[in-house]
């Protein structure tokens, strides 16, 4: 349960400056091990392409080195893009799970991912010998 509560800490602040502090729902969604058709058809309860926002909080691969983590991070990248959710594993996201079930409501809806930006911890922490890759990304 901790871990559901850092990940709202963290996006929380987020979601009301993107929102103008105006007034919206939150709705917290806590996964399981299950396939990714199961999680679209959840999401798919609440999508509605005027006004809401699905928020997926993962990182990417998890202490190798820059170089490394800069090439596995972009393999999954380019699978995000393609909305390759078979493909993903816990070695290319931790929150595999919700990621695969977000790529497959937008295959479903004939949707786009795009790479916003795409780092690692090396990049804002400094030490290069093990870090942790993000990712941020958009769908249209």
């Amino acid at each position: 349960m901790s871990c559901i509560i850092i990940i709202l800490k963290l996006n929380l602040p987020k979601l009301i400056c993107a929102h103008s502090l105006d007034d919206f729902s939150l709705v917290p969604i806590v996964v399981g091990d299950c396939p990714a058709e199961q999680i679209a058809l959840v999401l798919a309860l609440f999508y509605d392409q005027s006004n809401t926002l699905i928020v997926i909080s993962s990182d990417l691969s998890h202490f190798h080195d820059y170089a490394t983590a800069q090439r596995l991070d972009q393999e999954t990248s380019e699978k995000i893009e393609k909305l390759d959710y078979q493909h993903l594993d816990y070695d290319s996201a931790c929150g595999r799970v919700p990621v695969s079930g977000l790529l497959a409501l937008a295959k479903k809806k004939s949707l786009q991912i795009k790479t916003i930006d795409l780092r690692n911890s090396g990049d804002t922490a400094g030490d290069k010998s093990r870090v942790v890759g993000y990712g941020a990304y958009v769908i249209d």
